[in-house]
């Protein structure tokens, strides 16, 4: 939301006497650089152009640019969200002067948006921490890096001993690159915890629970280009527009180029929604009506894909009988949405085909966000849309590594690579990481606990108040360890801020302080240690398609921060496990090398094929970026002709094998050799009788033509093709096997043979089965609507409820007693929150840089227009928004708009630094407060977790709003 400050004129110069000027003094010809250099466009940016003073913000100043200096270019990728687009750094002397955007980047094609045109300002620093501090009686206190090491390690060390290892939480980022989070991962299983988390599990951990369960892998099935190829698109709780706005970019090429109608559902009329050709606004917390709404039509009229869905989907008639009950006239009733448009726009997408369905966190941060992402899959699986170009489940990932971060495992159900918790899984690790296995197990309190999932970052501190016997580990959480995480991003911040104040010890490792340092009422026991930003430090990202992109540093460290491996390194050092932690891995000095740790992955990877993409592959790609083709994301010319932009996982096998990475997911139209795959074979060959292979459905030249199940040795031996593996590749099989060398498979191969020779006769390692419509290991096996538990239509609950009240994640999760509890008399407002073009996940990066400061200054609350009426509302006024729990309130400047409908609100979640009306700036360090300050929406969040993985809600809740 961009606010005009004044209506008088501009006191800048205006663009046209700008430009005039600029052309005016030129002495010759201009090219481009010399015209943006003369016109301020390369120094300034549009903050130079028209931007007016403000008495909150200072002006931003571009940094100083020798030209005596030489300039040095470096190529580096932004680090806000999930496109991956490429950043071209011009440094001097050190210093970070210039930049442009990456003309030759097949992702984002010489575009940036507002946060990454200013990615620049992270590395000048002005409101970075600058050095490691501590917490003494409630005044910050600078102190040296060995000083934090040795007293953050000794009271670990002492909670260790008295408390266990499950009393110490381990807060990773999506801002790590993916070297970073495996090793982070690798940490938290070496001091013995699987309590280890990051943003996935508040953005897409139920996105990842989801699709993992429909068709094998927790990921975006295409990208951002292969969009281009859609012929009809759907966006479903999401807003590009100013979350991912690069990728817009393609979308509209796709509505323009191919006609394709544009298709935007949102209970907010957002800017994406701008864009479409059919808006659709529906009643928060109703997706899976709508979805159910849409088949009905769908099988209604034989608009669904027959034989796409007998050859590759398993359960679709078990969807018919519920879809059945979702009439146009019940669906109209529980989500608002009127029959006829309901029918118009799942016609579009039935009719124009190939079509995507693309989704955010408006469809994953709910109680039923994994129902919600697998009835979004089944809706694509029944118009055959799945492994196509043009088609799929398109995905958008929050933060620049979220996907790479879930990758590696960094989560507290899961090894990297997806691998679980089982023994098997543990055993694999310990033989990558070359350390004894009873050794790793050692480190925990118990086996039971080893194999047990961790307490999730949703709900830490509950963990941390638990009383004696409410948790299934023998303590309550004591310490809190965080690396580039916001604390504003967790709903039920009221509880959030007793859990702080209640830890023996808290220690934030980030460029800037965040809300975690600044939120509480603590005195003591805090260390903020200084981290260097991606742009510091080397290694790889994985953008939302699976693509990986390597950035080597653009400047050394600032100040006294330090790259992520270094600080992990001098932890594991003090707690005793570095050896270990580091055994193949090169460390200079104190410098693990980034290359040596993603040889590490690519050696146990294997079940995502995370094997092929080594550092020397990445960095070639990203050498060579103008040899891709800008749709098929293929290189067409150069040293990597042939393979997909980023080696998109699966990438199977050695680098020396050149996989040239998979594009699309699950496409059988291509060789396993050219990108092709088919679903995974993860959940068994039959059910109830019925087979789960796929029904004569192949890629393209393999030698099995009918479905077939995941390579063990046992498939090979059966199929006569043992014989194609090397003595090498059997030396390390039988090493891995051992008595039951049958039983060793493609995921636990560490020679890789079997994946070698699956793809010499043209088969894909993990099997080739059938979808699953019906997942029977989840509560809902066929997705259900259940409405909100706080929600203002009580009407609905009896017919749908919440779930039981039931435990996991080695707590209680409450469900049918909180939505026992009707506040909608007192609250009767719908609110849910989302993003700004501007801001990023907690904001704290970006409200300190003042590019993006000036250009939104205060936290607001859209109040719709009649409701502002009724309440007595002035548009611009301060109100207060009072949430049903903890007595919680925000006091926000109210948005007057009818971008929400009647009886709904929308807030922004970037921002903190206020509580309850009063402003929290002086509990930062000094010189380290945010430019911009505003109350949290998530302080007025209210209870709510998705049963799969406890993901928040965050998009539904009830509120009340009074003028201030």
């Amino acid at each position: 939301m961009l606010v005009k400050r004044r209506a008088a004129s501009a006191q800048r110069s205006s663009l046209a006497s700008t430009l005039a000027a600029a052309a005016a003094n030129a002495t010759g010809p201009l090219d481009r650089r010399t015209f943006l250099r003369n016109s301020g466009l390369a120094a300034g940016g549009m903050a130079a152009l028209g931007a007016l003073p403000l008495a909150t913000v200072k002006k931003a100043e571009a940094g100083p640019v020798d030209p005596d200096i030489e300039v040095t270019r470096r190529k580096s990728i932004c680090t806000h969200c999930s496109v991956g687009c490429t950043v071209i750094a011009e440094v001097q002397n050190g210093v970070w002067t210039g930049q442009e955007p990456g003309w030759d980047s097949p992702i984002s094609q010489g575009t940036h948006c507002a946060k990454g045109a200013s990615v620049r300002e992270l590395t000048k620093g002005e409101r970075r921490n600058k050095y490691p501090v501590k917490l003494e009686n409630g005044e910050w206190k600078r102190i040296t890096w060995d000083q934090a090491i040795e007293e953050i390690g000794d009271k670990l060390l002492e909670i260790r001993e008295k408390s266990g290892p499950d009393s110490v939480f381990w807060l990773g980022s999506a801002k790590f690159s993916n070297e970073g989070a495996y090793l982070y991962r690798k940490f938290a299983a070496m001091w013995g915890t699987n309590t280890v988390d990051h943003q996935a599990r508040i953005c897409h951990s139920t996105t990842v629970a989801g699709v993992a369960n429909t068709w094998g892998y927790g990921a975006m099935t295409n990208s951002y280009n292969d969009i281009q190829n859609a012929k009809a698109l759907m966006i479903i709780g999401g807003n590009p527009a100013e979350a991912h706005p690069v990728s817009m970019q393609h979308m509209l090429r796709a509505k323009e180029h191919n006609r394709a109608p544009f298709i935007v559902i949102d209970p907010r009329f957002t800017r994406t929604a701008a864009h479409a050709t059919d808006y659709v606004r529906i009643r928060p917390g109703t997706d899976i009506p709508l979805i159910w709404g849409m088949l009905w039509h769908v099988f209604e009229n034989g608009w669904e894909d027959k034989e796409f869905i007998r050859q590759r989907v398993y359960g679709m008639d078990e969807i018919r009988a519920e879809v059945k009950k979702w009439n146009p006239q019940e669906v109209e009733r529980v989500t608002g949405v009127p029959g006829d448009q309901l029918r118009k726009v799942i016609e579009l997408m039935a009719k124009n085909r190939p079509s995507t369905l693309i989704w955010c966190m408006g469809a994953t941060q709910k109680t039923v966000g994994t129902a919600n992402v697998r009835a979004f899959s089944i809706l694509q699986l029944a118009l055959g849309n799945i492994g196509v170009e043009g088609g799929g489940a398109n995905i958008y990932r929050g933060h620049s590594n979220v996907q790479g971060a879930t990758d590696m495992g960094l989560d507290v159900t899961s090894l990297p690579s997806y691998y679980g918790l089982a023994e098997g899984a543990w055993r694999h690790w310990a033989r990558v990481w070359e350390v004894d296995y009873d050794w790793v197990k050692s480190r925990f309190a118990s086996k039971e606990l080893m194999e047990t999932k961790g307490i999730p970052t949703t709900r830490w501190f509950d963990a941390v108040l638990a009383k004696p016997g409410e948790l299934d580990q023998p303590n309550s959480i004591k310490a809190f360890v965080t690396f580039g995480h916001g604390g504003n991003t967790v709903t039920r911040m009221p509880e959030m801020r007793r859990g702080l104040e209640a830890l023996d010890l808290l220690v934030v490792v980030d460029p800037h302080p965040t809300t975690f340092a600044s939120v509480s009422g603590r005195k003591n026991g805090t260390y903020i240690l200084p981290a260097c930003t991606q742009f510091e430090l080397a290694g790889c990202r994985a953008a939302s398609n699976r693509s990986l992109q390597w950035s080597d540093p653009v400047v050394d460290p600032i100040f006294e921060s330090k790259d992520d491996y270094e600080t992990m390194y001098l932890l594991a050092r003090k707690l005793g496990f570095a050896d270990q932690l580091f055994k193949n891995i090169t460390v200079d000095g104190t410098k693990p090398r980034a290359e040596d740790i993603l040889r590490e992955i690519n050696r146990g990877g294997l079940a995502t094929g995370y094997t092929g993409q080594s550092p020397e592959r990445l960095k070639l790609h990203m050498e060579h970026q103008a040899d891709f083709d800008k749709i098929s994301m293929r290189a067409t010319k150069g040293p990597c002709e042939g393979e997909y932009y980023g080696l998109p996982w699966p990438c199977w096998g050695t680098p020396e094998m050149k996989h040239p990475g998979s594009a699309v997911l699950y496409d059988t139209s291509k060789h396993v050799m050219e990108g092709g795959t088919t679903f995974r074979a993860r959940f068994g060959i039959e059910r109830n009788g019925v087979s789960l292979l796929a029904d004569g459905a192949y890629t393209v030249g393999s030698e099995i033509t009918d479905g077939y199940p995941e390579f063990t040795m046992a498939v090979l031996k059966k199929l006569g093709w043992d014989a194609d593996l090397t003595a090498d590749e059997m030396a390390v099989i039988n090493a891995i096997g051992g008595e039951s060398v049958d039983q060793a498979s493609w995921m636990t191969d560490l020679s890789m043979g079997i994946i070698r020779v699956a793809l010499k006769h043209g088969c894909v390692p993990h099997g080739n089965a059938k979808a699953r419509a019906v997942a029977w290991n989840l509560p809902d096996p066929v997705p259900v609507h259940r409405e909100p538990l706080y929600t203002p239509r009580r009407d609905l609950v009896a017919q749908y409820p919440a779930m039981d009240d039931r435990r996991d994640f080695r707590m209680t999760q409450l469900g049918k007693s909180v939505q026992a509890r009707d506040v909608s008399k007192d609250f009767p407002i719908i609110l849910t929150s989302g993003r700004l073009v501007e801001y990023e996940g907690g904001g704290e990066e970006t409200r300190s840089n003042p590019w993006l400061a000036e250009l939104q200054q205060t936290m607001f609350v859209e109040v719709n227009t009649k409701d502002a009426e009724r309440l007595g509302v002035r548009h611009k006024s301060d109100v207060w928004v009072y949430g049903p729990e903890y007595n919680s309130k925000v006091k926000v400047m109210a948005f007057v708009t009818d971008r929400v409908g009647t009886g709904v609100a929308f807030m922004p979640f970037h921002f903190s630094g206020h509580w309850e009306g009063e402003d929290q700036r002086d509990k930062y360090p000094p010189g380290t407060d945010p430019i911009v300050l505003g109350h949290p929406v998530n302080a007025v969040m209210t209870y709510g977790y998705d049963p799969v993985t406890f993901m928040q809600e965050t998009k539904v809740t009830l509120c009340r709003i009074e003028p201030a």
